[in-house]
């Protein structure tokens, strides 16, 4: 856990990549292919904690289509910088069974969470499996899935705000930053 001055003073010294405006016109552009793609659908929506809680707070009021509601819970980071092993906290429900999912999720980075979501998912009876990410991360390898709605492309730096965190801190920032190279 940072304490209020190490926060600070990450973010004063990190490279500002998409201001508000930029990240509220991709969030825009995301609900708008989403909902050309599942209006008829009545999906359910599994928003992954708690990277995912700006994105998804701020997305479904966008949407304009009935849906159904819940969430998981599954890390590889922890307040980590490195991905790890992956921890259920919360598991996809039965409630998947039958229907159509859309998982939100704060980032694609390596694309190992997202791809074990999909594969539970799948497993409990969904009949269809889409996947939005506010982010996905261009690290330059061959990733294991790729989301289906996706609002900005962020180069292979570390990353935060907007639901993305530094050491458990910036989660709450409008925009999104990167750490400076050194």
């Amino acid at each position: 856990m940072l304490s209020n001055l190490e926060a600070r003073t990450i973010l004063s010294n990190a490279e500002l990549l998409h201001d508000a405006d930029a990240v509220q016109a991709a969030l825009h552009h995301v609900a708008g292919r989403i909902n050309a793609t599942l209006a008829d659908r009545h999906p359910l929506v599994l928003s992954v904690m708690g990277g995912a809680v700006v994105f998804s707070g701020q997305l479904l009021p966008l949407l304009d289509f009935p849906l159904d509601f819940d969430y998981l819970h599954v890390s590889r980071y922890g307040n980590d910088t490195r991905g790890g092993e992956l921890q259920w906290k919360v598991a996809p429900r039965e409630n998947v069974q039958g229907k159509v999912v859309l998982v939100l999720d704060d980032i694609l980075d390596e694309g190992e969470t997202l791809f074990e979501i999909k594969r539970r998912v799948l497993e409990l009876g969904a009949t269809a499996f889409y996947s939005a990410v506010f982010a996905d991360k261009d690290n330059g390898k061959t990733k294991p899935i790729h989301a289906d709605f996706v609002g900005l492309t962020l180069p292979n730096r570390f990353v935060f705000g907007y639901g993305m965190d530094i050491y458990g801190a910036w989660r709450n920032l409008p925009a999104i930053y990167a750490v400076k190279e050194k």
